[in-house]
C-alpha cells in the first residue's frame, strides 16, 4: 500500500507540471489566434466585440501571465476547458467529446490486437526457436521500423483510387449522418479499414520482438528446469512459467500504449484525415487553437499516468518482488 501511494503521489506532481507546461507551451507559439479566427469571420465580428472576445478565450491583454494562469485552473476545477477558436462557439470538451470515440475505436481496438496477437506470437518465437514462427522474425523487424505515416501512404497508393472499394480520406462517406445504424456503421469500419492495418502491422512486429526475447532469456532460467525434471507438460512449462515472467515488461508498455492511445498516432489520423483527437489537434495547432490545443494534451497527459498507475497496480498483483520491496 504504501508503495501505491508513493507512486500515486509522484503522478499527482507530474499531473501537476505537465498541466503547467501545458498551459504555457501554446502561449510560446509565434503568431495571434485572435487574427486568425477574425480572419475566418471578416466580417461577422464587429470591433466593438473584439476585446469581448480575448476576455471570452483568456487572452485578455489587461490581464497577467500568472492571472490567466490561475483562471485556467479555475476552470479546470469546474470541467470547463474552454471555447475553441477553430470551431466556435463549441466548447473545446464537444470537439474532444465527439474525435474521442474515433480515436479509441480505431486506436484502441487495434492497440489491444496487436498486443495479443504479437504477446502470441512472441512466445511461440521463443520457446520454439528455430521454427517456422521464429523465421517471421526479419519480416517482423523491418515492419517495426517503418513509420506509421510512411506504411499508410503506400497503402494509399496501391489500395485506393477509382474503383476501389477503399477509400482513401474520412471516417465515413460524406453525407451519412453519423448514427448507429447500419449504413453508417459499415461506412465508418469501411473507412478505418486501412488505417487499422497500417497502425497493426506497425505496432504488432514490437511485440513479437520484445516477447520472443524475454521468452530465450527466461528459457534458460533454472525453474523452468525444475519444472521440466517435474514432468509437467510442455505447454504448462510454457504459458505458466515463462510466459507469465516473460510478460512482465510487456504489462509496463502495453499500458503505455494504452495511454498513447489518445493521441499517439496523430500521423495515420492526418495522412487518411480520420476525425479523430489526433486529426483535432492538428487542426487546432495550425490555427492556433490555445483552448483546444490544451484540451487535447490535458486528456492525453491524464490517460498516461492513469494507465502507468494501472501498470503498477498490475506489476504489484503479478510479481510479489514488487510487493515486497514496496
Amino acid at each position: 500500500m504504501k508503495f501505491l501511494l508513493q507512486r500515486l503521489a509522484f503522478y499527482l506532481f507530474t499531473a501537476w507540471a505537465a498541466i503547467t507546461i501545458n498551459f504555457f507551451v501554446p502561449r510560446m507559439i509565434p503568431g495571434d489566434p485572435l487574427s486568425s479566427f477574425l480572419a475566418r469571420n471578416q466580417g461577422a465580428v464587429s470591433s466593438d466585440a473584439i476585446q469581448s472576445l480575448r476576455v471570452l478565450f483568456g487572452l485578455d491583454k489587461n490581464q497577467s501571465l500568472w492571472e490567466q494562469y490561475v483562471d485556467y485552473w479555475k476552470q479546470l476545477f469546474h470541467g470547463d476547458l474552454g471555447l475553441s477558436f477553430n470551431f466556435f462557439p463549441s466548447s473545446v470538451s464537444e470537439v474532444i467529446t465527439s474525435s474521442l470515440p474515433w480515436t479509441i475505436g480505431l486506436v484502441g481496438i487495434t492497440t489491444v490486437l496487436s498486443f495479443m496477437i504479437g504477446t502470441t506470437l512472441g512466445i511461440g518465437a521463443g520457446w520454439r526457436r528455430g521454427t517456422w514462427i521464429d523465421g517471421l522474425l526479419p519480416a517482423t523487424t523491418f515492419l517495426s521500423s517503418v513509420p506509421y505515416f510512411w506504411l499508410g501512404l503506400v497503402f494509399i497508393a496501391v489500395f485506393t483510387g477509382n474503383g476501389s472499394y477503399f477509400p482513401s480520406s474520412g471516417g465515413y462517406t460524406p453525407g451519412l449522418v453519423p448514427y448507429w445504424d447500419g449504413t453508417f456503421i459499415g461506412s465508418a469500419i469501411n473507412h478505418s479499414v486501412l488505417p487499422a492495418v497500417t497502425i497493426l502491422l506497425s505496432s504488432m512486429s514490437g511485440w513479437i520482438l520484445g516477447m520472443r526475447n524475454m521468452m530465450v532469456t527466461v528459457s534458460s532460467e533454472d525453474y523452468i528446469t525444475v519444472a521440466h525434471a517435474k514432468g509437467l507438460s510442455e505447454r504448462r512449462v510454457a504459458f505458466s512459467y515463462a510466459a507469465r515472467n516473460a510478460l512482465l515488461p510487456n504489462i509496463s508498455a502495453f499500458a503505455l500504449s494504452l495511454g498513447f492511445i489518445v493521441g499517439g498516432t496523430l500521423l495515420v489520423e492526418i495522412v487518411f484525415s480520420y476525425p479523430g483527437v489526433g486529426f483535432q489537434l492538428f487542426q487546432a495547432v495550425g490555427a492556433h487553437d490555445y483552448p483546444l490545443m490544451q484540451g487535447i494534451f490535458l486528456v492525453i497527459t491524464i490517460s498516461v499516468l492513469v494507465a502507468n498507475l494501472l501498470a503498477d497496480v498490475a506489476y504489484t498483483l503479478l510479481d510479489p518482488r514488487t510487493r515486497k520491496a514496496g
